[in-house]
């Protein structure tokens, strides 16, 4: 893993997804790519409309003096890292900056009181996991030692969802986690026969060439069947697959909402889907 996104808004949430950045970059040599993107409108930059460039130029330093400041932090020392200052607030740019820099991962905060509510409808992770190619992070909590041992990876067993799988197991191989697999069995039309789950599994098992378990697990929604079997599990981290046209308010067979990342503890991982 050789470059690692880190968006920034000053929060605490963004440096509790900075450390944790750091934490991986420390164990596989990797960059950080520090991304800021500045909420700066047409208006600003626009001297037609009274607002005059000079002070535009000085609130772009200011905000990068500022960014400086945010990067110097004892627990960065001896990595590496590239600031990154766009000027706009456009979260395709992540994905960009992403190809440009063959970045593998994001790691980005989530805000509020809420959780995960907030940001993964509609707004800041929304749009960068909606957008982005590459694996996205997001970090609820200050984790002081991120070490992942339990990976859980929620699954459809779709031939759609295999490059997500695939990414899923590389993840793990790269935290030196046990890769756990798992299928959310619920009630009404996507329920299966335990032997039609089975069927399903094994079938795609045999197209990635990967002898794994499954385990099946019965709950209401998919949601919560994630979040109960990954509690039961004592996992460190969820893994899910999303299509990034659809953000995460569509994956496996229907709409999960936003409950799986309201109600998480733990850190998030998305992979996109294959479309």
């Amino acid at each position: 893993m050789k470059n690692i996104i880190v968006p920034i808004d000053f929060s605490e949430q963004s440096e509790h997804a900075l450390k944790v950045a750091a934490s991986l970059a420390k164990k596989h040599g990797s960059e950080i790519l520090a991304l800021h993107m500045l909420e700066l409108n047409q208006a600003m930059v626009s001297s037609s409309e009274g607002f005059h460039p000079e002070q535009t130029v000085f609130l772009i330093k200011l905000a990068e003096k500022r960014f400086s400041d945010f990067l110097d932090k004892p627990y960065l020392k001896g990595i590496s890292i590239t600031p990154i200052v766009k000027h706009f607030k456009v979260f395709s740019e992540v994905n960009q900056v992403a190809k440009k820099h063959n970045a593998e991962l994001i790691v980005m905060g989530s805000h509020g009181t809420d959780g995960l509510k907030e940001i993964f409808v509609g707004s800041n992770a929304e749009k960068v996991v909606r957008n982005a190619t590459i694996p996205v992070l997001v970090i609820k909590d200050e984790l002081p030692d991120f070490k992942i041992d339990r990976f859980v990876f929620a699954c459809d067993f779709r031939d759609d969802n295999m490059l997500a799988f695939q990414k899923a197991k590389d993840f793990a191989k790269m935290l030196s986690a046990k890769l756990d697999l798992v299928y959310i069995n619920t009630p009404g039309d996507n329920f299966l026969s335990t032997k039609d789950a089975y069927d399903r599994i094994n079938k795609f098992l045999r197209k990635s060439n990967t002898g794994m378990e499954v385990e099946i697990y019965n709950d209401y929604s998919v949601e919560k069947g994630i979040l109960n079997y990954s509690e039961m599990s004592g996992a460190d981290i969820i893994g899910i697959s999303t299509h990034g046209r659809k953000g995460l308010s569509h994956f496996f067979m229907g709409s999960i909402g936003e409950d799986l990342a309201n109600h998480s503890k733990i850190p998030v991982v998305t992979f996109k889907i294959n479309n």
